[in-house]
């Protein structure tokens, strides 16, 4: 490459084959497509995993028992036996002149083909004495090859590929070598580099893949985390604008007589956390252009009565609200909750001979009958129903507003981007009505700026005076369950009611269903006879849930045995015991979200995790419900356990996004690129005076993908 050229740019080292380097042949290219390796730009952005600092190796002779240690060490023999119920165990000693330990791998027989005497590995495990024999478990292995330097960076590596930690240094060396004469374009504005002290692009580049020194690696991996995390949000801050730009929207009259009344008439004061979120929420309803809030509520923080507030804004500046739920249980659910919340509230109306008209609130699902739908729906378009409460069944094409001023959608992940869509144009005269989108599953701040990149985000994180702290245990021995049904049984004979939820079995909602019912029939003639108990699962015909729902509520049943139909929604404040079975087999999200059936009333309240869990997540999962009822604190213990996959969703599987920011160790770097974001998009909207960047968005995040992170 001649000197003079322009410097390089990502789009053109995608456009250039990894075969193009010398000592990558087709049988090397080969084995780099098997980890998805196939342009010199899939190369650079292969970053290593680890790094083994020569100058504080771990040596095995210094080792004691319960330490987890990274070792550099040669292959002494390989041998496996088998074991009983066809299982093997292959065992790999190792040894580095000051000591040996053996690798202990159950069912990996390609192991001791894999591992030949005289081989330098990188592993990585526990290191502990079974049986008078230094060993490490299942750990990490990396194939060394001769490896020379202080700091040797350790490559992801496949089985299958049979790539060697040395030929991947090897091949990323040559490629920075080859980059070396034209440079590497750094499409960041010179400002942002220097507010944040980051080294050059090509410096990043170099030092995260072969370091002098570990302070180097960590500059280079400080710089290429925020070039990832910019990227994301200057295309989530450009399509939100582009929308607020192209959208027409209802300029509402926020503080209206309407709202005052509401919030006179509550029988306690509003928490902080709802006065923010309204004020929020206010700002955005004030402006003409549509608004898309997510609020972000633990389990009975109020969050109804916030969405209440904004969808009685719309009707008093002469608009319709409605609230969307997924199911027509909950739909059904909000009716009852949110017409109790509002009583006989009336409003001002300077047409009626009173000054005043009753406030109208209808409930629509596919359970309501023909005639009623169709009164419904004609005092729909004339603007005499103000509030509609109900399913998908709301953006259907025969349901008409008079004018549609504010959609409140509860539980966003059930809802599609395309349903969101359909009631935009719901709107009247092309204005899109403003968007509140509820969840009850708090996420870590700075997922939530990441996965729902073209959402506000609003936070309730606290609960109102008068909801009873929940006390949670977990039962592991069968005297620990005799006490958990002792304790149901008092309760019922308070006068009380408790939910048994039982266990996830598979995939399949036919298996969940049938251990509902054997555990229902167990409990039955076994530890609750006598006691009134009713069985409530996905399968059952509507009306028979609402009926066996209905009983629950009016107290004619005592125990309701649920598979995790209740997760979302279900509100009877004389429940006061939730017992979760095999509760190990529910993520942490799940767990906090049945928990938060019960404490609904003035009643302590009770959950028990019940079983033995037969993992150490789930064990870490049920002592994190143990320890806290706070639902943010659960959301970073959930990603600190689950990794960020849960929150990315399939975006992470093979993408380019995020190869090397993570939302959890980089939070800070995650508002701090959405801010930088924020800045470079409101002075150029389009990035037509940073091409460099609006390139690599569209290289990197093609439009399925930036697609997919509006809908996710």
């Amino acid at each position: 490459m001649p000197d003079g050229d322009p410097p390089l740019t990502f789009r053109d080292l995608a456009g250039r084959p990894v075969t193009d380097l010398k000592g990558v042949g087709e049988k090397r290219g080969s084995s780099l497509a098997v980890v998805e390796v196939y342009t010199i730009l899939d190369l650079l952005q292969h970053y290593p995993r680890r790094y083994l600092d020569r100058t504080r190796q771990a040596r095995i002779g210094e080792l004691v028992p319960g330490d987890e240690a990274t070792v550099l060490a040669e292959v002494r023999s390989a041998s496996t036996r088998q074991l009983r119920g066809r299982r093997t165990l292959t065992n790999v000693v190792i040894g580095d002149g000051t000591g040996k330990v053996t690798l202990a791998f159950f069912n990996q027989r390609w192991r001791e083909k894999q591992l030949k005497p005289g081989m330098q590995l990188l592993v990585h495990g526990k290191y502990e004495v079974y049986r008078g024999t230094p060993q490490m478990g299942s750990p990490v292995v990396d194939l060394m090859g001769d490896q020379t330097g202080r700091i040797i960076p350790v490559y992801p590596q496949s089985e299958k590929a049979g790539l060697m930690t040395a030929d991947l240094g090897r091949f990323v060396a040559e490629a920075l070598r080859r980059c070396a004469p034209r440079g590497l374009l750094d499409p960041v504005p010179e400002q942002v580099l220097d507010r944040f002290d980051f080294v050059t692009r090509e410096a990043a580049l170099g030092g995260i893949h072969a370091p002098e020194t570990m302070v180097e690696k960590d500059e280079a991996r400080r710089r290429l985390v925020f070039d990832e995390l910019l990227r994301v949000q200057l295309e989530l801050v450009r399509r939100k604008r582009r929308i607020e730009r192209e959208t027409a929207g209802i300029a509402h009259t926020v503080d209206g007589e309407l709202v005052d009344r509401f919030h006179d008439r509550l029988p306690f004061p509003l928490t902080a956390a709802q006065d923010r979120a309204i004020a929020e929420i206010g700002a955005d309803l004030a402006l003409a252009r549509p608004m898309h809030r997510l609020l972000q509520g633990d389990v009975g923080a109020g969050k109804t009565l916030v969405a209440v507030t904004a969808l009685l804004a719309a009707v008093q500046g002469g608009h319709q609200g409605a609230l969307m739920a997924p199911t027509e249980v909950l739909a059904e659910q909000h009716h009852l909750g949110v017409t109790a919340m509002l009583g006989d509230l009336s409003v001002p109306d300077p047409t009626t001979l009173m000054g005043d008209r009753p406030l109208r609130v209808e409930l629509l699902t596919n359970r309501v009958g023909a005639a009623e739908r169709r009164k419904i729906l004609a005092d729909l378009i004339t603007g005499k129903v103000d509030l509609l409460i109900g399913t998908h069944a709301l953006i259907q094409d025969k349901v008409e507003y008079a004018s549609l001023g504010v959609v409140v959608i509860d539980e966003q992940h059930r809802f599609g981007v395309e349903q969101r869509a359909a009631l935009r144009d719901k709107g009247d005269a092309g204005a899109a009505p403003d968007v509140l989108v509820m969840t009850a599953t708090p996420i870590p701040r700075t997922a939530a700026m990441t996965v729902y990149g073209d959402l506000d985000v609003s936070v309730l994180d606290e609960l109102p005076p008068g909801r009873t702290p929940i006390a949670t245990e977990a039962a592991q021995t069968p005297d620990e369950e005799e006490d958990v049904w002792a304790a149901v049984r008092d309760e019922v004979a308070a006068g009380r009611q408790a939910y048994v939820v039982c266990p996830l079995i598979g995939e399949s909602e036919a298996l969940d269903v049938r251990s509902a019912t054997e555990t229902f029939e167990e409990l039955e003639g076994g530890h609750l006879h006598g006691l009134s108990l009713a069985l409530l699962h996905g399968q059952m015909p509507s009306d028979e849930k609402q009926s066996v729902m209905e009983r629950f509520r009016a107290g004619d049943v005592q125990v309701l045995v649920a598979t995790t139909v209740i997760e979302v929604g279900v509100d009877v404040p004389n429940a006061t015991v939730m017992v979760v079975l095999d509760a190990d087999r529910f993520g942490i999200a799940q767990l906090h979200q049945l928990r938060g059936r019960v404490g609904r009333g003035e009643h302590a309240s009770r959950c028990f995790l019940v079983g033995e869990p037969t993992t150490s997540d789930g064990e870490s999962r049920i002592q994190a419900l143990v320890d806290s009822t706070d639902g943010f604190a659960l959301a970073e213990v959930d990603l600190d356990l689950r990794g960020e996959g849960t929150i990315m969703g399939e975006r992470q599987k093979g993408r380019n996004d995020l190869r090397l920011a993570s939302l959890r160790r980089d939070k800070e770097w995650v508002a701090t690129a959405r801010e930088v974001a924020i800045q470079i998009i409101d002075e150029d909207p389009e990035l037509e005076a940073h091409p460099g960047l609006a390139d690599e968005i569209a290289l990197l995040l093609g439009d399925d993908e930036a697609e997919f992170l509006m809908k996710s």
